[in-house]
């Protein structure tokens, strides 16, 4: 996957390098981290996007699982970001951004894990951002709505109760693009959102203030 990504870059004309680590592993990701600032330089800007979901219903559901899910989405951008936070300290500026989710705010069956551990990142990106705003380090969350994607297509099928049901509760009537996310997350890179921390932007078409169509 890292060697087609590459690729795909090449083939654009851009240099790219590709790393391989465990989030969960803070010895692997702490060897990472060093090897990238050794042969790249200090990272400037980190997207915590590793993640995973079980959709098991919470009585139904081992600790196992359940730890399995923290522990990537949630302890995975903790290791992360603690490895790469030093430099950006000794360096004055760095950004961090943290993909949430409307889950960060929301609850919904089958996804209680997940909906812990996204509340969990919501209030780490809080943190980062109260603890390390001094040394000009930026830590801001991303909140994807529902997006079109290949993994959503069999739901975005006409007629399908859960496709009439996002469409009803967006006011943008409309599953997001993965291309909505760009401007959101360019600008959360960029040195456009400098005064900006601490904070969750939800890519979302409105769902999070809406309370959804009254019955007919």
């Amino acid at each position: 996957m890292v060697d087609k990504g590459i690729a795909a870059y090449k083939a654009d004309g851009i240099t790219a390098h590709g790393y391989v680590a465990d989030v969960t592993n803070e010895d692997q990701i702490n060897a990472m981290v060093s090897m990238i600032e050794k042969e790249v330089g200090v990272i400037d800007i980190l997207v915590n996007n590793a993640g995973i979901i079980k959709r098991i219903p919470m009585h139904e559901m081992t600790a196992a699982e359940f730890r399995q899910v923290i522990d990537i989405d949630l302890n995975g951008p903790f290791i992360v970001a603690k490895a790469v936070i030093p430099a950006m300290i000794k360096k004055g500026a760095g950004k961090i951004i943290n993909i949430c989710s409307m889950m960060s705010e929301l609850g919904r069956e089958t996804v209680s894990a997940y909906a812990a551990a996204k509340g969990g990142l919501k209030m780490l990106t809080k943190n980062i951002a109260s603890e390390y705003g001094e040394f000009n380090i930026q830590c801001n969350g991303l909140g994807p709505g529902y997006i079109a994607t290949p993994q959503t297509a069999p739901l975005r099928v006409e007629g399908h109760p859960f496709n009439s049901f996002i469409i009803a509760k967006t006011p943008a009537a409309r599953w997001g693009n993965p291309e909505d996310l760009t401007g959101p997350a360019v600008f959360l890179a960029s040195n456009a959102s400098d005064f900006v921390n601490g904070h969750i932007l939800y890519v979302d078409g409105g769902i999070l203030a809406y309370i959804g169509k009254q019955p007919k």
